[in-house]
């Protein structure tokens, strides 16, 4: 049973596709202070958010398995995902399990430090938990936007120089 009731959508922003829907997802992420590639979803239907809650899911069409290679873990996520999102912090989360071991376990919260340490910290309902480096849970920017960025900057830079402005740094 689908924990979006059409109550919920009414108040949400609702988007359907999978290009727009990971787009949204990363930025959600982004936004609230957590990696980028927590959600490597496939094929997502449909997504929503109610801002006034924090209330997220992501719908796909089928459940996958990832493995977060820089770390060895592998993640398995639901047809249906939902959350709680808030400040550096996942709650309530349904439809994603991680492997320990032998066993398939349910995570119910994620959530990076505050002042920023580098890790970020997976909770089973059980109060168990495991932390992370952040960076294994994101992903970079293709090489063609980041060179694209780059010669952006360059030029920017040189028309600087061209125009003689100087830039004061401070230390």
């Amino acid at each position: 049973m689908s924990l979006v009731t059409e109550e919920i959508k009414a108040k949400a922003e609702v988007y359907h596709g999978d290009e727009i829907c990971k787009e949204k997802s990363q930025e959600l992420l982004t936004e609230v202070g957590l990696p980028n590639g927590l959600l490597p979803l496939t094929d997502i239907l449909e997504c929503g958010i109610v801002r006034e809650t924090g209330f997220v899911w992501l719908k796909q069409k089928k459940s996958i398995t990832h493995k977060f290679n820089k770390i060895g873990k592998l993640v398995s996520y639901a047809t249906e995902v939902t959350a709680v999102a808030e400040k550096n912090k996942i709650k309530k989360l349904t439809g994603v399990k991680t492997k320990e071991l032998l066993l398939w376990i349910t995570l119910s919260d994620i959530f990076v430090d505050d002042p920023p340490t580098g890790k970020i910290t997976f909770k089973t309902p059980t109060g168990l938990f495991r932390s992370f480096p952040v960076s294994a849970f994101e992903v970079e920017e293709p090489k063609a936007a980041a060179a694209a960025s780059k010669d952006v900057k360059e030029n920017k830079d040189a028309t600087k120089e061209e125009n003689g402005a100087v830039e004061v740094k401070e230390v």
